[in-house]
């Protein structure tokens, strides 16, 4: 007789069909590979990871600590605290000049609570949202994830890596029901013009659909101003974060602004998928926008601008072509196809042989995937320096 652990066995567990269309994050095998050899006494130049070498600015730490002394950290409304939606509704109107009432403010579970949120709402089995194709990769599973069907669009520098109002006419379906943009984008730190975001919007609406913009990284841009797409429409879902502009990306909280006519169902979906949001990291985020907090982060963007001002022409003369400056966020997305016709053992190699980090095209979509790398600079100029300087001798031999 079998015994009953052998028949468990051969029994093969019943997995969701929705799983076959979502991967995983093909630079983390990289960046345990990258630990482990850390572990091992070997110096890695770290440009791989999106977030900022910097602490949680002090203001934002010394609030969390006082809201845990206080011993009052319990469940919240599911929207967010009252206080800090109309913390960040008076932001739009400080930084953007826009009015925005806290009813239409929904604090999140980082800003991927957010996009779940998002696709939750407006997404039924089939409908289809379209994005740009290199792009975050978890925004095409939080689409696979509400039974719905991510359609990357290939872009390049032709449109500085961004949709343009031309492409989403083309690809427009009868089952296309959102359209997603990320302006500053990872993994390529383009804008989108503000121009052509109307003229998005405008097609997007004609047609029946919502946009929804990604302004994560808002705030981090260089030589020129982000722009809210609130500042022309207030029909468009519009997604943030406290990790990147704000430095808090452990503390795990984002908002997204709704429009009015969505907010009970996501109130009723917020309620089920996470309860609240964390209500220590809420009531340290209650230190974001104070003055002195803010002008630290201005510091810190300039100090960002400066190490992509560094990077980006070194990495050029290292034989990378990057047609498009990068005026945002704080990723350089270049092509290597002089060096390499696979990125993605190309970033192996580099990693064992020459000690740096980076990540591969391959997780940012299928467009010219194989040409391309992404570099991360929130780092040091020196520590930026040592990565190039390994990387000129590694491609010297």
């Amino acid at each position: 007789m079998n015994r009953p652990e052998k028949l468990l066995a051969s029994v093969r567990p019943h997995i969701a069909s929705r799983m076959e269309g979502i991967e995983p994050f093909h630079v983390v095998v990289l960046i345990n590979r990258a630990k482990e050899l850390e572990a091992q006494g070997r110096s890695i130049s770290n440009m791989v990871v999106g977030e900022p070498d910097a602490p949680t600015p002090p203001l934002i730490a010394a609030a969390g600590i006082r809201a845990i002394a206080a011993g009052r950290i319990s469940y919240t409304s599911s929207l967010g605290i009252a206080e800090l939606r109309d913390k960040i509704a008076a932001w739009y109107h400080a930084r953007y000049g826009v009015r925005v009432p806290r009813s239409r403010v929904i604090v999140t579970t980082g800003s991927s609570g957010a996009l779940l949120l998002t696709m939750g709402a407006l997404l039924s089995p089939g409908d289809q949202v379209l994005m740009a194709d290199p792009g975050y990769p978890c925004n095409r599973h939080f689409v696979r994830t509400m039974e719905g069907e991510a359609v990357g669009i290939p872009v390049g520098a032709e449109t500085a890596y961004q949709l343009s109002a031309a492409l989403v006419e083309k690809y427009w379906t009868p089952k296309t029901a959102a359209v997603l943009i990320a302006s500053p984008s990872n993994p390529t730190g383009t804008l989108i013009d503000h121009g052509e975001l109307q003229r998005i919007h405008a097609v997007v609406k004609a047609r029946g659909g919502v946009l929804i913009v990604d302004e994560i990284y808002h705030g981090l841009t260089y030589g020129k101003r982000d722009r809210s797409a609130l500042e022309f429409a207030d029909d468009i879902f519009i997604i943030n974060s406290f990790s990147k502009y704000f430095g808090m990306t452990g503390w795990r909280l984002g908002w997204m602004v709704a429009p009015e006519q969505y907010i009970a169902p996501i109130d009723k979906l917020a309620q089920n998928l996470f309860i609240s949001p964390s209500d220590l990291a809420q009531q340290a985020a209650l230190a974001a926008f104070d003055p002195d907090t803010v002008a630290l982060l201005e510091k810190r963007r300039d100090a960002f601008r400066e190490q992509r001002d560094f990077l980006l022409p070194e990495l050029r003369s290292l034989g990378f072509d990057i047609p498009v400056t990068p005026e945002g966020a704080f990723y350089i997305y270049a092509n290597c196809e002089r060096l390499t016709s696979d990125s993605y053992a190309f970033c192996w190699d580099v990693l064992e042989k020459a000690g740096v980090a980076i990540a591969p095209g391959l997780d940012f979509g299928n467009h010219l995937s194989k040409q391309h790398v992404r570099f991360s600079y929130p780092k040091s100029i020196p520590v930026l320096a040592e990565g190039v300087e390994r990387l000129r001798k590694y491609l010297k031999k």
